[in-house]
């Protein structure tokens, strides 16, 4: 053979063997890249971003425990993975089954977290690159309730709380913020971090508390009431009227000389008690003038007296109707 059939022999054995190394280098790049079991773990967070929930459980492929389902799709999710920040997904560790574990470090709230995902692989594509799938598992959940209240927000969405109490199913990692911000109750934020399917999660209790407007609201009925009967005591020329309030005497008072005002109006304190909300008792003072006949002297004289008085109510609050039902005791 030729010196040059020779050169033209080993350029294409090299040229060839060029070819093969590239062609591994390649295939390795795509297998640690987007055939890399980090692939389905980086589609699973931007589904998560993008509030995707069916997309992000079926890349999962987790099943779903009997719970609200409020938080897995739309802006409940978003927001639950907008707080996922610094997102540094490591390389997978083998596990036995022709498994991998990814674990991913990430800060929510100021914290450093850690989250696990295991995989498995699924088998070839193009004979060459591996394919990868979550191991299937279950959602966790979150349970929250709400004291003496059927409604709350979390993650800024309104959900429903039957008998002040109900569980959500979440996606992780996120972050999930229950609040209520109703006009009349009101309940501070508490926020739970879930970062795995199995690490128990705290629930979440919200602390309801009447909210300013209620006491206003409740204040204003109160005094309609205690006017309207401070009226009514007036028209009926009663020292002893239907109401709250009363003076007792012996004397002789002239008809169309009572006058009764209101000149102390109860504060409003609005407290849960067993399962209900109540208004804690009413206490103020009124006033009573009349002109009044001494009984031994006849003399008429004026009389000027200040009086207290103490009632309890009946509070309903129904959407933004209040109804303050007084309850008097004869």
């Amino acid at each position: 053979m030729s010196q040059a059939l020779v050169r033209i022999a080993a350029g294409w054995l090299l040229g060839l063997m060029l070819a093969v190394a590239g062609a591994i280098v390649a295939i390795n790049v795509v297998n640690n890249t987007v055939a890399s079991p980090q692939q389905p773990v980086r589609e699973y967070l931007d589904a998560l971003k993008s509030g995707d929930g069916g997309r992000a459980l079926g890349l999962l492929r987790a099943a779903v425990p009997p719970s609200n389902a409020a938080m897995l799709d739309g802006a409940g999710l978003q927001t639950a993975a907008s707080r996922v920040t610094n997102v540094d997904i490591g390389d997978p560790e083998e596990r036995p089954g022709n498994q991998v574990m990814v674990p991913m470090e990430y800060t929510i709230d100021g914290s450093r977290l850690h989250s696990e995902f295991l995989l498995q692989k699924t088998g070839t594509e193009w004979l060459f690159f591996n394919t990868w799938a979550f191991v299937p598992s279950r959602l966790p959940t979150v349970d929250i309730t709400v004291v003496n209240g059927n409604e709350a927000q979390v993650n800024g969405v309104p959900v429903n709380m039957p008998n002040g109490r109900n569980s959500f199913a979440v996606f992780y990692p996120g972050e999930y913020e229950a609040s209520l911000d109703g006009q009349y109750f009101s309940a501070p934020a508490t926020r739970a971090t879930v970062t795995s399917k199995d690490t128990p999660v705290a629930p979440l209790n919200l602390l309801t508390q009447a909210t300013d407007k209620l006491k206003t609201d409740v204040g204003a009925k109160v005094r309609e009431f205690l006017d309207g009967c401070a009226a009514e005591a007036v028209k009926e020329q009663k020292l002893q009227p239907d109401c709250p309030f009363y003076y007792a005497s012996n004397n002789r008072v002239q008809d169309g000389t009572i006058k009764w005002t209101v000149t102390e109006y109860p504060n409003v304190s609005v407290e849960p008690f067993d399962g209900r909300w109540v208004v804690a008792p009413l206490d103020g003072k009124a006033k009573v003038e009349a002109l009044q006949q001494n009984a031994f002297t006849g003399a008429w004289y004026p009389l000027d007296a200040e009086v207290d008085f103490s009632f309890t109510t009946r509070l309903d609050v129904s959407g933004d109707t209040v109804k303050v039902t007084p309850q008097l005791s004869f």
